[in-house]
């Protein structure tokens, strides 16, 4: 037997396997973390790819907005946020002209100790910080309607700045390809309907995982960013980390040119080959917060989902402290209790919130999901998992699904690492 101890909630689980029947576990390729971050960001700012360098864009007095993430998403920007607000203050701009407005998207707002957690208290005290909260309409200012039909609207706290700075970081994204890049203005800034609009593009057989040209939520949301960029002075900084939360690299330049070579450096750091596929995959979210609520857990869903036979078992550790994360989310799942009646729902009437429901039932038409899980055990079942407290009792009900003579997969770092099935 071999033991594990992975990642769940705000602590771990502890489990034991027969070694004969582990194909592997799959995790980030090693890499050696940034000896000085200061240096680097500075350097990326300088030399910054498909773009002037960032002291010949920032003029004294001009007015800068930071776009960072909410705190669903983790790219440590309270290391880097001190050192590009310092950085401006040498070229001239004072605090009082910079401000912060967080990447919500449709997430609820965050409270004002969340955002001074996420961007560290030292500039949580000098720049003035904002949700975005995409409810309130007067809060946005209209850009156009990109070919898909989607209406721009944009966060105004953006609108009025003469350079946004497009702060986050990059992961696979289960149906835009990609995070980061756009998508900290598209969704992250926008409102409402806009969001509604891009995001009912994900029923497209290419809204994929790892592809963005030809994915139409990825050409939307460009589309729509372009249309912002045509008035505003842009600038990307976004940060690449490991499993452990350690910085591997930063990007930083023209928002769509650095963003691609961001996506390239993701593609070799999270894609992990495989030979086969497995009868079981046991994949852990990584903890607090990527397991936070079903919201954010069915992105290691999707993830483990790509290493798992057909009829296979995908076991995912994650505590969900928050339920399901989404009102919207258990609605669609209680009116629509299949994968097939939720897609037909969808394709009819598009909800913010019941696209979690899509995402998370077609993978059910592949896989057995298995939550190892505080979520209340009625809960789980209206959203169609099974649900039990350990590892062990999970394995248990796998077996009834591919028998004792199985083959498992291992993903401790399940919502970072995507399995790619070699050719």
């Amino acid at each position: 037997m071999t033991d594990y101890k992975y990642k769940y909630g705000h602590g771990y689980k502890e489990f034991s396997l027969p070694e004969e029947h582990v194909l592997g576990e799959l995790k980030m390729k090693q890499m050696p973390p940034l000896e000085n971050l200061k240096a680097a960001v500075l350097d990326a700012l300088y030399h910054p790819i498909a773009s002037a360098p960032i002291n010949e864009l920032v003029q004294p007095g001009m007015k800068i907005a930071f776009i960072c993430n909410d705190s669903t998403r983790v790219a440590n920007t309270h290391s880097f946020m001190p050192i590009l607000v310092n950085e401006m203050n040498k070229l001239g701009v004072k605090d009082e002209d910079m401000h912060i407005v967080f990447a919500l998207g449709t997430h609820r707002c965050m409270s004002h100790e969340e955002m001074v957690e996420q961007v560290g208290e030292d500039v949580a005290k000098r720049l003035k910080m904002y949700n975005s909260d995409c409810h309130v309409q007067d809060n946005f200012e209209y850009f156009g309607e990109t070919e898909h039909g989607t209406p721009v609207w944009l966060n105004k706290h953006v609108c009025d700045a003469e350079l946004v700075i497009l702060t986050g970081t990059v992961v696979y994204h289960f149906f835009s390809g990609f995070g980061g890049g756009r998508k900290a203005v598209l969704p992250g800034v926008a409102a409402m309907e806009t969001v509604r609009k891009n995001h009912s593009l994900m029923m497209s057989p290419e809204a994929k995982l790892g592809k963005l040209h030809g994915n139409p939520v990825y050409d939307d949301q460009v589309e729509g960013v372009r249309l912002f960029a045509k008035e505003h002075k842009m600038f990307l900084f976004h940060s690449i980390l490991d499993a452990q939360k350690q910085f591997l690299k930063v990007f930083a330049g023209d928002w769509y040119e650095a963003h691609l070579e961001a996506c390239k450096f993701v593609e070799q750091v999270y894609g992990v080959p495989i030979s086969e596929p497995a009868d079981v995959v046991i994949a852990s979210c990584g903890g607090y917060p990527k397991d936070i609520n079903i919201y954010q857990l069915q992105k290691t869903m999707d993830n483990a989902w790509c290493a798992v036979k057909d009829g296979g078992v995908i076991i995912i550790l994650g505590e969900c402290e928050e339920g399901s994360g989404s009102a919207a989310l258990e609605k669609a799942l209680e009116e629509n209790p299949s994968p097939d009646a939720i897609k037909a729902e969808l394709e009819k009437n598009f909800v913010i919130g019941a696209h979690k429901a899509f995402a998370i039932t077609r993978l059910m038409k592949k896989a057995h999901f298995i939550l190892v899980s505080a979520l209340d055990k009625e809960l789980a079942k209206k959203l169609l998992f099974e649900s039990v407290d350990d590892v062990d009792a999970a394995m248990k009900l796998a077996e009834k699904y591919v028998g004792k003579d199985y083959k498992v997969l291992l993903m401790p770092q399940g919502s970072l690492t995507v399995p790619v099935l070699k050719k």
